[in-house]
């Protein structure tokens, strides 16, 4: 059984490493973790099509596309939980323009070092970064707009007291967007006190309906799952961990490893703001299932 301060070693670690790794392995093992090898993407989408996308901030981590159901708008001071190398943060900026203030908190030195200097490259003097931990966040009360998440918090032990950090720092009426691995199932024990498969974020995942309810008991409303995809982890990355009949017993078991964008707001604000931001979100939502109906029908997508 891992401790809290073990779990943060594990993590710090692990993802001091990758801060010095490339794209092309880290989209080789689990969310980068070195958990094993393999010619495997398992988590990861593209950015590559998003406006403010830059290829030396993307290590080919996370599991979700948060800032593209942010409905971040021009002006608005945006928090990227767990911001890496500053893929979201940059994406972000692109959004909010030179009128906003994108902020990046990441707990790994390595990480933080990168992102800055991925920053100063762009010129970008309206995005930084801090080494701070999002349980304990290094930002004042009520001063962001939106705050952003990719596959960060199954990694953290104390979730709850990241969902009350993030009610802190927003203000009335703001809101967050979060891609994340829940859990529809148990994990055999052998694979979730693996150290390697929590920094790869998985072990730390915990069952959807917790995580959903754990939003909600930290104040926010209109709770709403925006995306969710499965997560196949191929067999010979769980053999790593399992037996060949523990894998039998675990593919039967029926469990299911998901990815998903968890949009929520804090209460409050302006309500003419609230409902015009509500129209935007209605709008790019259309917009977003559209474009997934035109890929899903193109010629070679092997879904019509």
């Amino acid at each position: 059984m891992h401790t809290a301060e073990s779990i943060k070693s594990v993590v710090r670690e692990r993802y001091s490493e990758i801060a010095h790794q490339d794209k092309a392995l880290n989209e080789t093992t689990c969310c980068g973790s070195g958990a094993a090898g393999g010619t495997y993407t398992i988590m990861a989408d593209s950015y590559a099509s998003l406006p403010g996308y830059n290829p030396d901030a993307d290590l080919g981590l996370g599991c979700g596309l948060p800032t593209e159901f942010a409905h971040i708008q021009s002006g608005d001071t945006v928090l990227d939980l767990g911001s890496g190398a500053g893929n979201d943060a940059f994406v972000a900026r692109a959004e909010t323009g030179a009128a906003g203030k994108v902020i990046g908190v990441d707990f790994t030195p390595a990480m933080v070092q990168r992102a800055r200097q991925n920053a100063e490259k762009l010129g970008y003097n309206n995005v930084e970064f801090r080494q701070g931990d999002i349980e304990d966040l290094p930002v004042v009360d009520a001063s962001v707009d939106v705050v952003v998440s990719n596959c960060v918090l199954n990694l953290v032990p104390d979730k709850a007291k990241v969902f009350t950090e993030i009610a802190r720092v927003l203000r009335p009426g703001g809101h967050f967007s979060i891609s994340d691995v829940v859990l529809v199932g148990d994990l055999p024990d052998s694979l979730r006190d693996a150290a390697e498969m929590y920094a790869g974020c998985v072990s730390g995942a915990i069952q959807m309906d917790a995580y959903l309810d754990l939003a909600r008991q930290g104040g926010f409303e209109n709770v709403t799952v925006q995306k969710q995809k499965p997560i196949l982890i191929p067999d010979h990355i769980l053999l790593e961990f399992l037996t060949p009949e523990q894998l039998k017993t675990f593919v039967a078991s029926g469990t299911g490893i998901f990815s998903i964008t968890l949009y929520a707001e804090k209460p409050g604000g302006d309500p003419s703001e609230k409902q015009q931001r509500a129209d935007s979100r209605k709008t790019q939502m259309r917009n977003l299932a559209a474009e997934a109906g035109k890929a899903c029908c193109a010629s070679g997508s092997g879904c019509c």
